[in-house]
């Protein structure tokens, strides 16, 4: 009997000697705790990384729109002209950037002074995008609007010594 307890007691104090290396151990934790940061870490970082560029698009392409709008409108001969070629460089400036919103609807002219293109006068160009957060399913954009306005706008003025015929 005697025997038996001396046994027990000296595989019980071998398995807590196991159990206390085992536990001092790590090797191979570092690598599963260096991945499960890095995902933890780094998927919303590239996921944002991916919004903030998509925004900056946004804004160069409605920067160049409105500027672009603005300055082919004024150097035009007549009103509807003017708003054709305004809308298609809009369109152009937008395309250049990724968008395919319609350059009609993303475009409001407006005129200081009736009429528009009368010597001195300021017609501003506003332009505006909206712009879908990316990777975010359809059934969710339903529910929740997952989309960023960006805008711009541009003055111009008409030529003062411009020809009135």
């Amino acid at each position: 009997m005697r025997l038996r307890a001396a046994q027990r007691r000296g595989a019980l104090a071998r398995v807590r000697a196991w159990a206390r290396h085992a536990r001092a151990d790590d090797s191979g934790n570092a690598v599963v705790e260096f991945l499960g940061l890095s995902f933890v870490l780094l998927v919303p970082l590239v996921y944002l990384v991916l919004v903030l560029a998509r925004i900056e698009a946004a804004s160069y392409a409605v920067e160049g729109a409105a500027r672009e709008a603005a300055r082919t409108y004024v150097a035009a001969d007549d009103v509807d002209s003017a708003s054709a070629r305004a809308v298609a460089v809009t369109g152009v400036a937008l395309a250049d950037q990724g968008f395919d919103d319609d350059p009609a609807q993303a475009l409001a002219l407006v005129c200081e002074q009736q009429p528009c293109l009368r010597p001195d006068a300021h017609v501003e160009a506003r332009v505006e995008v909206m712009v879908p957060l990316p990777l975010v399913p359809g059934f969710v954009r339903d529910i929740v609007p997952m989309q960023v306005p960006v805008s711009a706008r541009h003055v111009a003025v008409v030529d003062e010594f411009r020809g009135t015929g």
